[in-house]
């Protein structure tokens, strides 16, 4: 009984001696990660998510970038999936024609949903995944059919070039929107000057 009566005691002061100390220490550490997310936010620039663009990624962005505007009578059909897309079908199948259309803007908008861990350079490889030697859309990338950020990139790159925006004001457009609240984004080189 004394024997037991001593581990009950040690055990009860040492619970004593924790919570009295842990609870300084518990509202400290409750209050750090707070006070860590939002220094960041604060800081956070395109630079800071985002590996520069290496000279590979840079030529096969300038070689899609350069087919321009491109019509296409016949676009393959869009792989949508048999549940529903994260935006209605029609804001994919317009996402998913606009990559197809101008890749002189989606091939130099990053996206910020991770696919860089896929090899995505940019938007534009979110749903493009292979082009015929003139240009058309010969495969799609069923990634852009079930990703809500590759969607909206694709939708706002939309609406800024139908408002008159050049392909750099698309890109710093697209940054200030999207990188406050991004943790990564595609090393998506800048468009070439004479886009501008």
């Amino acid at each position: 009984m004394l024997i037991i009566a001593g581990v009950v005691a040690v055990i009860g002061i040492g619970l004593f001696a924790f919570s009295g100390s842990g609870g300084t220490t518990a509202a400290t550490t409750a209050s750090a990660p707070a006070a860590a997310a939002a220094q960041p936010e604060a800081a956070k620039t395109a630079a800071s998510i985002s590996t520069p663009p290496t000279p590979a990624i840079i030529e096969a962005t300038e070689k899609t970038g350069n087919i321009g505007p491109h019509k296409q009578a016949n676009l393959p059909p869009i792989p949508f999936a048999a549940y529903a897309p994260p935006r209605p079908a029609e804001v994919v199948t317009a996402a998913f024609h606009f990559a197809a259309e101008h890749p002189e803007i989606t091939s130099y908008v990053p996206c910020f949903c991770g696919c860089q861990q896929g090899g995505h350079k940019g938007n534009h490889d979110c749903f493009v995944k292979s082009r015929a030697a003139n240009g058309d859309v010969t495969e799609w990338e069923p990634h852009g059919v079930e990703c809500a950020v590759c969607i909206d990139v694709a939708t706002r790159s939309r609406q800024l070039l139908n408002s008159g925006a050049s392909p750099a004001d698309i890109r710093a457009a697209i940054e200030k929107e999207f990188v406050p609240t991004a943790m990564t984004m595609t090393p998506t080189p800048k468009p070439p000057a004479h886009n501008h």
